[in-house]
């Protein structure tokens, strides 16, 4: 019987390729190294500083100019922005009326106040901030066709508050209006009384009350237009005694802040009970003006309160 033979097949393996030699660990390194990109150019422009300000109760975006010639009130929530002593009288008096008085007078450092920084050093640095040697700005202005004794207080320096510059040089408008029959007109923005001088400061509240009794006995008006904020020391003296009392929309008005008074009386405190909207409901301010029509009103109000004394007014004593 025959035997049967089979044949192997490899299929192809028998001629087998060497293996391929791996390339070395410097040129894999190489090989697996990212080239560096060139950074783009960034498309964030550098916007200058003073040209835009953020709204701080819509959040709209507002050019500058725009809101200058708005006299810093917000053309979209009419949120009324801090305004200097200056720019509020040239919105208020006739052009190149204004004549201000007590202009060199400045604080001494009485108590030789020491803390972080000394009271002289305080009084130099708001100097060159505010471009005024004290938080008020006084002086005698045509509004209209009335002369009228005004006084702008300035947030800007050290708060408003009232040390005795403050007191003196109000105490010298009103005592000037008394003598030339002028109606007395003072804006405050101040957070109170200046703590540097101590008592010296707290003797002014009852200093310019006292002048401003002696111009009702004259039967001549004060006006007092209350802006935010309006606190303590100076809302406890000349800026609560007007003949009419107005206040700015939105102004913060009151004694103490909110959380001393809720933890002296241990009572739940109102919402918005220290703002302008709140007293105006309460009775203790007689209108709110918004800052745009202050002249005019002023003005309007000044009509009724002059009656028999225009003729004064307009001449200036």
């Amino acid at each position: 019987m025959a035997t049967t033979s089979f044949t192997k097949k490899t299929l192809g393996l028998e001629n087998a390729e060497p293996a391929v030699t791996p390339p070395p660990a410097e040129s894999q390194a190489n090989f697996l190294k990212k080239p560096k990109l060139a950074a783009a150019p960034s498309r964030k422009r550098d916007i200058p500083e003073g040209l835009w300000t953020k709204c701080k109760k819509c959040g709209v975006m507002m050019y500058d100019k725009e809101l200058d010639d708005n006299l810093k009130v917000c053309p979209k929530c009419q949120y009324h922005f801090p305004i200097a002593a200056r720019e509020r009288i040239h919105a208020l008096v006739e052009t190149c009326s204004f004549e201000e008085s007590d202009a060199s007078m400045e604080s001494v450092d009485v108590l030789r106040f020491t803390g972080a920084s000394s009271y002289t050093a305080k009084l130099e640095q708001y100097k060159k901030i505010t471009h005024l040697k004290d938080a008020v700005c006084t002086g005698i202005g045509r509004m209209g066709h009335y002369r009228v004794a005004l006084g702008v207080m300035d947030f800007g320096f050290l708060g408003g508050s009232m040390g005795s510059v403050v007191g003196e040089r109000l105490t010298r408008l009103i005592e000037a209006a008394t003598d030339k029959g002028l109606p007395a007109i003072i804006i405050s923005a101040s957070g109170g009384a200046r703590m540097y001088e101590g008592m010296f400061s707290l003797m002014q509240l009852a200093k310019t009350c006292g002048a401003l009794a002696y111009h009702a006995k004259a039967k001549l008006p004060y006006i007092s237009v209350l802006t935010n904020p309006t606190m303590a020391g100076v809302m406890a003296s000349f800026a609560a005694v007007g003949d009419l009392i107005l206040a700015e929309p939105g102004a913060m008005i009151g004694f103490a802040g909110p959380r001393v008074i809720e933890s002296t009386t241990q009572s739940e405190l109102p919402p918005g009970f220290q703002t302008a909207e709140f007293l105006l409901d309460h009775g203790l301010i007689d209108a709110i003006v918004p800052r745009g029509e202050m002249k005019a009103r002023l003005c309007s109000y000044l009509d009724y309160l002059m009656v028999g004394r225009e003729q004064l007014a307009a001449l200036g004593g």
